[in-house]
This record gives C-alpha cells, structure tokens and sequence, in this order.
C-alpha cells in the first residue's frame, strides 16, 4: 500500500514507519518543510494550507498524527497551538485529500485518551461519553473535523 503520514517524526510516527516499510508498504511523509528534499516528504503547514492534492499520487492510506505536543505549560498560546495543530491541521488535511484525483480509501486520524477526562478510577470504553474541559473539547473538535471525510466517502478511523 501506499501510506501517507503526518506526525512521521513524532513518537508514534516513528515507531510505526518502519513497521510499514518492514511490511512492504511505500510510505510518503507530511513534512512542515518549505522545500523538501524527495526523501523528507511533501511539504504542507498545519495552520495555513493543506498538502497540494497534486503532490499526494496515488495514496491508498493515510495516517494522521500530526499535533503539538501537550507536554508543556498550557499558557493561553499554548493551548490555542495544541487546538489548532489538530483542528485546523485535519480540516486542512482533509480538504486536500478530497480534492485528490483518487482519494485514499481510509484516514486514520488520531485522537487522544484526552477525550474522556479525568474520570478517577471509572472504567472507561469505547462508547464512554467524552469527559468535560479542554482536553476532552479538543478531542471532540479534532474527531469532528475528519466528518468531511467520511461524508465523502473516505472511511474514517480514529484512534
């Protein structure tokens, strides 16, 4: 398969890039780069535009963890970063997988734990409703801006 990735130098990114490659999948990165190189991937900013539909091929996967790190002081700048690195980050991302030629048929899209809140020893699952404060808005927020996605056919997986 021919897997896209964004968030390919964070933790989870890589980790999982070479598993796919090891497996025989052809890997394309989304890099915050202004020019670069065909190794480091295709260029795209986050918080201004999507990747160039154009640039993307043929993509049959995709697999988006990009996001600013929450291990910070959550100053009010850093908490608008850690929103809109996710928010408007997919959406753009989004918009420019539906403008490809041959969409990807799946978008994994990451989420967080964060989702659920601080809920004390409560066990959690799948279908638990999300919990209250920014974390859980954030998460919220970022899984709702994959919906152009899967309103369009694209089948949408969240993590």
């Amino acid at each position: 398969m021919n897997i896209l990735v964004s968030g390919a130098h964070g933790m989870v990114g890589s980790a999982l890039i070479p598993i796919l490659t090891q497996q025989g999948h052809s890997i394309k990165r989304l890099v915050r780069s202004k020019s670069p190189t065909i190794h480091e991937g295709i260029s795209w900013e986050p918080l201004k535009r999507g990747p160039d539909p154009d640039a993307l091929g043929e993509v049959d996967a995709v697999v988006h963890l990009a996001g600013d790190s929450i291990a910070a002081r959550w100053t009010a700048a850093k908490k608008e970063s850690i929103r809109d690195s996710r928010v408007r980050g997919t959406q753009l991302l989004v918009q420019s997988l539906l403008h490809m030629k041959s969409p990807p048929k799946v978008l994994i899209s990451a989420s967080a734990v964060g989702f659920y809140g601080n809920r004390g020893s409560e066990i959690l699952r799948e279908d638990s409703a999300s919990g209250q404060g920014f974390l859980p808005e954030v998460c919220r927020d970022w899984e709702q801006a994959t919906k152009a996605a899967s309103e369009k056919r694209i089948r949408v997986v969240i993590l």
